[in-house]
């Protein structure tokens, strides 16, 4: 069985570990709201080539 000994600490280290704690996690990270975290662009830039092509010309085709 191992003995294990703890580091005995004084206060001054404590209080020093104590304000660079404070220092660090005192405060919460600034807010973002939820309409800052997301953008929007398009994937691709719009083909007037690929534009002509009407999406509904097949129901025109077939169905009538």
């Amino acid at each position: 069985m191992t003995h294990r000994t703890e580091a005995r600490q004084t206060p001054r280290d404590t209080a020093d570990a104590a304000a660079a704690r404070r220092d660090r996690f005192g405060t919460l990270p600034e807010r973002i709201r939820p309409q800052d975290m997301v953008e929007t662009e398009p994937a691709t830039l719009p083909d007037p080539a690929r534009d002509r092509y009407s999406a509904d010309e097949w129901l025109v085709r077939y169905c009538l």
